[in-house]
């Protein structure tokens, strides 16, 4: 697969936008993390038609509402896929309450490296000898990060190897990025509705701070503006490629956490954090120079 300039403008902007999404949630008290997932889902199905709409791209939706009919194994994929994303989400807002936010963090930290690994084994990229070294070199990071952290588990694991499988159906059943992940949010909506509709305190927390009325919908647009940027990128780019660039989201969230979430830098974290930012600065460098060549 070429390297896709656009697929590599996408990634980054994804990882800009969930970097921003992590610190944004931190803001959404008194909600705990299953009713912020629930508004999140419930307040992205209309940012994604926003932005289907926006791009001018509804048809996309109703071919895709087509293809259903044609292909009955469609009703079977996207409710898979739509379990899959939603165990993330879940996961991801779970964690901090329940004190296991290390071992999800830990998950994302080996995630692209799966990707790296998934790439090579299902889809038989090979990287070269430079990719090979910026995974080389974000590794040490993530091993550093084990050894410092003493957090592996299940949902370590459960964190990082949820993705790809994901990503993976989406790309064999030749889902549209935007309208792919409206429908799966539209499988999803009856749980969370059935969620808010038995927990009283996910509606009163918005009774307490009317302010949540402004904030949650633009939860969802920042959702579907980040997913969409994804998800597209995955289908631009090598997994090779897109699993590595994967790290920029834990390196800006570690400069959102020190700037403007007051959170203590401390030195140990270096050992984690320079050689991913190596690895990654190896792949941005070695991808631009790709782009440059396949232009020329």
């Amino acid at each position: 697969m070429l390297l896709s300039g656009r697929g590599f403008a996408y990634s980054l902007g994804a990882s800009l936008v969930f970097a921003t999404l992590g610190a944004y949630a931190a803001w959404l008290h008194p909600l705990d993390g299953m009713a912020i997932v629930a508004w999140r889902v419930t307040f992205t199905i209309p940012a994604m038609w926003l932005v289907l709409m926006l791009l001018r791209q509804t048809d996309r939706f109703w071919a895709l509402c087509g293809r259903m009919k044609r292909e009955p194994i469609l009703w079977l994929v996207l409710p898979v896929a739509a379990f899959l994303l939603f165990v993330q989400q879940w996961l991801f807002m779970w964690a901090p309450g329940v004190g296991r936010l290390m071992e999800v963090s830990l998950g994302y930290f080996l995630l692209p490296l799966v990707m790296v690994l998934a790439g090579f084994f299902f889809y038989k990229e090979r990287p070269t000898p430079l990719q090979w070294l910026a995974v080389g070199f974000a590794c040490v990071g993530v091993i550093h990060e084990i050894w410092l952290t003493r957090a592996f588990s299940w949902v370590t694991l459960l964190t990082a190897a949820g993705y790809p499988p994901y990503l993976m159906l989406r790309r064999w059943a030749k889902l549209d990025p935007v309208a792919g992940f409206l429908l799966e949010s539209l499988f999803i909506l009856p749980c969370v509705a059935w969620y808010l509709a038995s927990h009283d305190a996910a509606t009163h927390a918005l009774t307490l701070r009317p302010m949540l009325w402004l904030m949650l919908p633009l939860l969802g647009i920042l959702t579907a503006t980040a997913f969409a940027l994804y998800l597209a990128a995955s289908k631009l780019l090598p997994w090779s490629v897109l699993g590595i660039l994967g790290y920029v989201e834990p390196v800006l969230l570690f400069f959102i956490s020190i700037l403007f979430l007051g959170e203590p830098f401390t030195a140990a974290g270096l050992g984690t954090y320079i050689p991913i930012w190596i690895g990654v600065l190896l792949t941005c460098g070695h991808s631009l120079h790709t782009l440059r060549t396949q232009q020329a």
